[in-house]
């Protein structure tokens, strides 16, 4: 088998304004287990979008953008419905950017044999596939976007932005959502930024440019993330996994408190997660464990046990559908900056 022969069917992403999703979360309210979870956590999204002083920060961890939910994420933002995101550097540079370039993932299978992809130069994510020469490509691209800017520590947000205004002009696919926040002021972090294909090709820039380079702030990140949460009235967190993401979101109320500007927790949290507490954890804390760091508030949280590209659509959906979102005024974050 050659390339060509595991790279020929594109994962497709899903479109939640093709589809209602309202009936079937009326129905999961009735019902139990999961169902009411997704349900429950559908209700606090919508809670979220019609407090008109919430600032909704949508937190991204894990591969569901190579699974086909990165319309989603574009689609929060572009139909405001997300102020903030925080993400890993993978879900934001190798998955929605390399796509936004033209790349695409492709279904696969996990019992393919993986000394073959790497023959071949594929990458498996689970039962996806993604050509490691075109990551290639989007290292470079970043490397190209570095040495065009000036040299001097910028936060993960600011950077991001530079892509998203190099996309304005160069993307192959006009409805990414590093495009879609840079048009919509709509701030994305990535705490743990080289942590990802960003990282290969800001390394070259600074390797080849040894003296006279940019570089990646995190202490920024964290600072402007507060800047955020200090200036909002009232926050609500919508996790998709967790991690770095999840808790860089949730430790900006105890940041905000050493600053000498304490702010109110949390109001609404939602995660959807496949993690456990056994281990101590839960891919970060619990809502009820960060409510004892002064983290979340725990009136209005809901966790979801579920692997997420398999409910995320149908919460997604119910409140596009609902519409309240056309009544909200846009945050555009990005401009205190």
């Amino acid at each position: 088998m050659n390339k060509k022969d595991f790279l020929k069917e594109p994962v497709e992403h899903i479109d939640i304004k093709s589809f209602d999703a309202t009936k079937i979360i009326e129905v999961m309210k009735d019902m139990s287990f999961t169902a009411r979870e997704t349900a429950v956590a559908a209700e606090i999204l919508s809670r979220m979008i019609n407090d008109k002083d919430c600032t909704i920060i949508l937190c991204i961890a894990g591969s569901t953008g190579a699974a086909g939910c990165m319309q989603i994420y574009a689609d929060m933002v572009n139909c405001n419905m997300a102020d903030v995101v925080v993400a890993t550097g993978a879900a934001i540079v190798d998955m929605d950017f390399f796509e936004a370039l033209g790349f695409r993932h492709y279904k696969g299978s996990p019992s393919v044999d993986d000394k073959k992809l790497r023959e071949l130069y594929i990458d498996r994510i689970y039962d996806t596939f993604i050509d490691e020469e075109q990551l290639k490509i989007c290292d470079n691209t970043v490397k190209e976007i570095a040495d065009s800017l000036e040299k001097r520590p910028y936060s993960s947000r600011e950077f991001i932005q530079e892509m998203g205004r190099y996309l304005v002009d160069n993307a192959k696919k006009k409805d990414s959502l590093v495009q879609a926040a840079y048009q919509n002021d709509v701030p994305i972090f990535c705490p743990a930024f080289s942590d990802s294909s960003a990282g290969f090709g800001l390394v070259k820039h600074q390797y080849e440019n040894e003296g006279r380079c940019l570089s990646i702030d995190s202490v920024k990140d964290f600072k402007e993330l507060t800047q955020i949460k200090m200036k909002s009235l009232v926050s609500g967190l919508f996790i998709i996994g967790g991690g770095v993401p999840k808790n860089f979101a949730q430790d900006t109320v105890v940041c905000a408190e050493v600053l000498g500007k304490p702010v109110d927790m949390h109001k609404y949290a939602v995660q959807i997660t496949v993690a456990d507490v056994r281990d101590g954890s839960c891919s970060g804390s619990t809502f009820k464990e960060a409510s004892s760091w002064g983290k979340v508030d725990t009136v209005c949280e809901q966790m979801v046990y579920a692997e997420a590209s398999s409910v995320l659509p149908l919460i997604a959906s119910f409140v596009y559908h609902k519409r309240d979102w056309q009544n909200r005024q846009p945050k555009q974050w990005n401009r205190i900056f």
